[in-house]
């Protein structure tokens, strides 16, 4: 988990590499310790990326077991090796404990089997044991090549040619225990599973009013724990971190009986398997149960999840993640010199991020020992502002209601009234915001008002005041519960601002796409004529195509892009068996190229064609000779994404038929439009939280400008551009534009921003499919880490 920021200097100079730069090189890849989905696809970006770079790659199998071994274990890898690998999860390579290379003669033996293959650039995925072996490894090399050259196991020229070995770090853990990086590989896709399996659970629960335990892993860390319940609104939760009261079997049962009492039919109690009190005694699931069916009678059942939480497909941002991380160890590699430090390849919000591997692994182990000295309140620190306020908004959402206020604490209330609505196409997570961005104003004592079918709504002057309990379970569903429609304000602004006076309304949230921005927009533009527009607004992205400006993602767009990614391994999966069968696939997303671009990289696709890109008969003959030369290679199968609108000529049936005729003596092709199914399902857990974290945001935004604008006739006169603003995620900050502002980066005949952050990653596309293509790179290189307030992700 990071939330850290560069404190010293900053190499920030893309530059372009092409194939071929590192010819000759030898690079190494192996998984230790536990293992997590997503490494599969670390894997295949490791050895692809270093192959297209001129490298001789090798699969090192078992982990540091299969280094001390040698023989088979360290075999070299070919681009067909790690074919048909992305969907998989766990590890195709092996991983495994290794006490032999916790001695100095066991490392003796790894040295000697490297210097034998002419390996010395090593990637290691794995936590933070298998980094700091690693860094062991790197100090003593000399000394371990001294010793072989002294022994006659190496010759002089091999000692001076393997002199240095050079170590590159990718974090592949469930539990997101990493100090350095946002999400470590393998975290999203557990989360996937716990969500999965408590959205299931609640249905029976809700049947038989029952009350589940579920237990997560995190032995030292709570991170699953707190987030999974944010996702889930679980009723109570038990940490490593943050052990609750000593009173806690009181507290948890007098919640749960007024819940009950309030009408509720189920509880859902989230255990992290390395649950403390505060004395650090262990508290079970089991002794949970024990308490609830003693003190409440409740028929309580205890769910283990186990070892399901490393299993199953990797989830679309964890392959996605996986493949930048890979991409980066690998160059950070080529541009090791003797005195580079060892580096960790991380996430720092849209960022990729080189930082000291040593550094990370020293305050993640710092964590383990403030919570050993039952240093509750440090140990929550070390983890990070993020994990603090993860932890704090739990426990605010999941109140049973607003909490009773004194007449002092009466008075420092603000009791503004704020209006929340949905405008644009439906997209998973607007519920959750909708849900957050209700409790954190009720919590400071607004009255908040939803309103119904968007701009229509307040037309037609459809507003209801939304209570407490009134968005109880609003966090995992899809669509939008407040309803939402396209209509824009223009030609209407008479209505609105009749509406907006007759409710009293000072501040306005807007949560949509393409649709919403513009509404804001058109309203903020008519302040000089409108007073009663002369609010704070704001704008939060929400939008499965994720095509508004001011913002690297959108709310939905994940949910999306998981659902278009598991179809995408479905379809491929239909022609198991299938002599060499190619699939052409539609997405969504109007002109913008995000989703058939993202989905191409989680997927393994063979090319994306979008709008962004222009593409004619010339380039489309390239591609099918492109894949008729992997397929003579061995590859089966191959799988074509389209965004929707890519060209209004080149449809996809146009295409179909296009690869069918000048495909069918090497392929068979086939056709699938995903269409609507991309917008259902429920909310990914990337979604819910970040839908709930930006909500947070939002409120609190909007009451500063509230109070910043407010005249001593208690009317807010909120008329200065940047009091209509848009909340978004810009590589590692959340930024609030002007709407106005936003006007110059906008093309509003596509509905698209002028600048996509994401059409960088096509390069990595189209190297990872075997295409001829010059990739720029992306990592920063910080040389010192230091906290800060800052986590966008989850």
């Amino acid at each position: 988990m990071s939330d850290f920021v560069p404190d010293g200097p900053i190499e920030n100079v893309p530059r372009s590499v092409k194939s071929g730069a590192y010819a000759g090189r030898g690079i190494a890849v192996f998984t230790s310790g536990g293992d997590s989905q997503g490494m599969n696809a670390a894997v295949r970006a490791v050895v692809r990326f270093g192959i297209y770079l001129g490298a001789k790659v090798y699969f090192i199998k078992e982990g540091y077991q299969g280094m001390v071994d040698g023989g088979e274990n360290i075999v070299e890898a070919t681009w067909s090796s790690v074919s048909g690998n992305l969907h998989k999860g766990g590890t195709i390579i092996g991983s495994a404990r290794c006490k032999d290379f916790r001695v100095r003669e066991g490392r003796l033996k790894a040295a000697r089997n490297l210097i034998n293959r002419g390996i010395t650039n090593l990637v290691v995925i794995g936590g933070d044991g298998s980094l700091t072996g690693a860094n062991l490894f790197r100090q003593e090399w000399s000394s371990l090549v001294d010793e072989l050259a002294e022994k006659g196991v190496i010759t002089a020229e091999e000692k001076s040619k393997y002199c240095n070995l050079y170590i590159v770090g990718m974090v592949g853990s469930i539990d997101n225990d990493f100090c350095g990086t946002d999400m470590t590989i393998g975290t999203d896709s557990a989360l996937h599973r716990i969500i999965e399996s408590i959205d299931a659970i609640a249905a029976t629960a809700y049947s038989h009013q029952r009350t589940f335990i579920m237990e997560v892993m995190g032995r030292h860390c709570g991170y699953l724990a707190i987030v999974a319940a944010l996702a889930s609104e679980a009723d109570f939760i038990f940490c490593p971190e943050s052990p609750p009261p000593k009173d806690w079997p009181e507290k948890l049962c007098n919640k749960l009986a007024l819940e009950r009492e309030a009408g509720q039919r189920l509880n859902i109690i989230i255990v992290s398997e390395g649950a403390v009190d505060r004395d650090g005694n262990t508290i079970t699931s089991e002794m949970v149960k024990d308490v609830v069916v003693k003190n409440l009678h409740q028929d309580a059942r205890i769910t283990v999840l186990g070892h399901v939480q490393r299993g199953g497909r990797p989830s679309a941002f964890d392959r996605v993640l996986a493949c930048r991380m890979g991409a980066e160890a690998v160059l950070a590699l080529m541009e090791a010199e003797a005195e580079t430090e060892p580096c960790v390849v991380s996430l720092d919000g849209n960022q990729a991020v080189r930082l000291p591997l040593m550094e990370c692994v020293i305050k993640t182990q710092a964590v383990s020992k403030a919570m050993s000295e039952q240093n509750w309140d440090v140990a929550v620190q070390l983890r990070g502002r993020s994990f603090a306020r993860n932890l704090e908004t739990y426990k605010m959402l999941t109140r049973l209601k607003p909490p009773k206020l004194s007449p002092e604490m009466t008075q420092q209330m603000s009791g503004y009234t704020l209006a929340v609505m949905c405008v644009g196409a439906p997209a998973c997570g607007m519920n959750a915001a909708v849900r957050s961005f209700t409790r954190n104003c009720i919590y400071r004592g607004d009255i908040v008002l939803g309103v119904e079918d968007g701009i229509e709504g307040l037309i037609k002057d459809n507003v209801k005041e939304l209570q407490w309990s009134s968005v109880t379970g609003w966090v995992g569903q899809g669509g939008a519960f407040l309803g939402t429609k396209r209509t824009l304000p223009e030609g209407n602004y008479e209505k609105i601002a009749e509406t907006i006076n007759k409710h009293k309304i000072n501040g306005l949230l807007v949560i949509g796409g393409f649709e919403a921005y513009n509404a804001v927009l058109q309203l903020a533009q008519q302040k000089k004529t409108y007073k009663e527009f002369c609010i704070p607004m704001l704008v939060i992205p929400s939008t499965i195509s994720n095509n508004v400006p001011g913002t690297e993602f959108s709310l939905g767009a994940d949910t999306a892009l998981n659902e278009i990614t598991e179809i995408c391994d479905r379809i491929r999966q239909s022609a198991q068996g299938t002599k060499r069968r190619v699939f052409i696939v539609e997405t969504m997303g109007g002109y913008c190229g995000y989703l058939a671009t993202m989905a191409g990289l989680a997927g393994g696709a063979d090319q994306a064609y979008i709008f962004e890109e222009t593409f004619g008969a010339k380039d489309l003959l390239r591609d099918i000779e492109h894949m008729i030369s992997k397929m003579n290679d061995g590859v089966q199968r191959g799988l074509v994404l389209r965004n929707e609108k890519a060209n209004g000529n080149y449809n996809s049936d146009f295409m179909y038929r296009f690869f069918s005729e000048e495909g069918k003596n090497y392929f068979s092709a086939r056709m699938n439009v995903l269409g609507h199914m991309q917008q259902g399902g429920s909310p990914s857990p990337f979604d819910r939280n970040m839908g709930t974290k930006m909500a947070a945001k939002a409120a609190e935004w909007l009451i500063t400008k509230i109070c910043e604008c407010a005249q001593a006739d208690g009317s807010i006169n909120a008329s200065s551009p940047d009091t209509a603003v848009l909340l978004g995620i810009i590589k590692r900050n959340y930024c609030f534009s002007p709407v106005e502002d936003l006007q110059n980066d906008t093309d509003f005949v596509h509905r698209l921003p002028k600048q996509q952050w994401w059409l960088k990653l096509r390069s990595l596309l189209r190297i990872l499919a075997k295409h001829d293509s010059a990739y720029v790179e992306e990592g920063l290189n910080v040389q010192t880490i230091e906290e800060t307030g800052q986590s966008l992700t989850m």
